[in-house]
C-alpha cells in the first residue's frame, strides 16, 4: 500500500494553552458569582475503590478548583462500599444548596450499579454530562451539560476555528463516556457522523473519507497516517502506557498521522487538560444557574 501523500508543518491543537485559558474564563466567572452574588462555586467529588487513576485524576481535579476559585470536596468510600451509601452520599449532594456540580468517579467498584448511581445526580448538577437525562437530553439536542472529554474536542475545534458542519466525522469509539456522546456533538453541529468499533471492518477504507477523525478507541498508535485522508483533523483521545516507553502514548501514531494530517492533538497535551477545563466551565455554569433559578424566585 502506498503511502498517503505528506503534508508539512500540521496545526498542533494545544489543549494545554487552550485550557490555561479557559481556566482563566471559570476563575473570573466564578469570582463575578463571589462579588455579585456571594456565592462560592462548589464541586463534589464522590469516589468508590481505590483505583490509582480515579484517585489521582481527583486530586488533579481538586488542585483545579484551588486555582480557579471554586470550592471542591470530596466523599470517599473504600471498595467493600456499599451502593447504598453511594446513592445516600449523592442524594445528600443533591440537597446541598452550596454545592452546583456532582462527580461520580468511574469506574466504581464491580457489583455497583454505575448507571444507577449516575441516574441519582440531580440534572442540574449532572457537569460530568453522563446521566441518563443528560444523554437523553443530548439526543435531542439540548444538553445543558455535556460529557467533559468530548466537549474538550468540540471545544479545541472551536477555538483553532476548524469547522464541522458539512464535514464528515469518524468517531472510533462507542463508549458512553466519549464515543457515543463524540458522535451526537458532531451530528447536531451539523456533520455527518460514522461511528466504528472493534466489529468495523476495513476500517482504513472508513477513516480514510474522515474530514475529521476522532481516535478513542484505547489501543495505543491504532491509527497511523496511511489510514488518514490528506488534510484530516485528528483528535486523539487516546491516553495509552505502554512497557518500555517513557510517556504515554495515544490512540495515533503521532509521527505518520502528523505527516498527513491538517491538525492533530498531541499526546500528552491536546485532549486530556481540556477534559478538566471543561469540569470547572461547566460546574461554574452550574453555579450561574443556579443564581438564576434563585434570583427568579427571590431565594437570593
Amino acid at each position: 500500500m502506498s503511502s498517503s501523500p505528506a503534508r508539512s508543518n500540521p496545526v498542533i491543537l494545544d489543549g494545554t494553552a487552550t485550557a490555561k485559558t479557559i481556566r482563566a474564563e471559570v476563575a473570573h466567572r466564578a469570582a463575578v458569582l463571589k462579588t455579585q452574588h456571594g456565592v462560592t462555586v462548589g464541586l463534589a467529588a464522590v469516589l468508590a475503590g481505590d483505583n490509582p487513576a480515579s484517585v489521582t485524576y481527583v486530586a488533579m481535579k481538586r488542585r483545579a478548583c484551588a486555582r480557579a476559585g471554586i470550592h471542591s470536596v470530596s466523599r470517599e468510600f473504600p471498595s467493600d462500599a456499599t451502593q447504598q451509601q453511594v446513592m445516600d452520599a449523592v442524594r445528600e449532594l443533591n440537597a446541598d444548596p452550596n454545592i452546583h456540580g456532582i462527580l461520580v468517579q468511574h469506574p466504581l467498584p464491580s457489583g455497583m450499579d454505575e448507571y444507577a448511581i449516575l441516574a441519582a445526580v440531580a440534572p442540574e448538577k449532572d457537569v460530568d454530562g453522563i446521566g441518563r437525562g443528560s444523554l437523553g437530553d443530548l439526543v435531542k439536542g439540548e444538553a445543558a451539560f455535556v460529557a467533559c472529554t468530548p466537549a474538550g474536542m468540540v471545544e479545541l475545534l472551536d477555538r483553532y476555528e476548524l469547522p464541522i458542519e458539512g464535514k464528515h466525522a469518524v468517531v472510533i469509539g462507542r463508549s458512553v463516556i466519549l464515543g457515543k456522546p463524540m458522535a451526537l456533538l458532531l451530528l447536531n453541529r451539523n456533520a455527518t457522523v460514522t461511528v466504528c468499533h472493534s466489529k468495523t471492518r476495513n476500517l482504513a477504507d472508513i477513516t480514510r473519507q474522515a474530514d475529521i477523525l476522532v481516535a478513542a478507541v484505547g489501543r495505543p498508535e491504532m491509527i497511523t497516517g496511511d489510514m488518514l485522508k490528506p488534510g484530516a483533523v485528528v483528535l486523539d483521545a487516546g491516553y495509552n502506557r505502554v512497557p518500555g516507553r517513557d510517556h504515554d502514548v495515544g490512540d495515533c501514531d503521532f509521527a505518520s498521522c502528523a505527516r498527513v494530517a491538517s491538525a492533530i492533538t498531541p499526546v500528552p497535551g491536546g485532549v486530556g487538560p481540556m477534559t478538566i477545563a471543561l469540569l470547572l466551565a461547566n460546574t461554574v455554569k452550574a453555579a450561574e444557574s443556579s443564581v438564576r433559578r434563585s434570583t427568579t424566585t427571590g431565594a437570593l
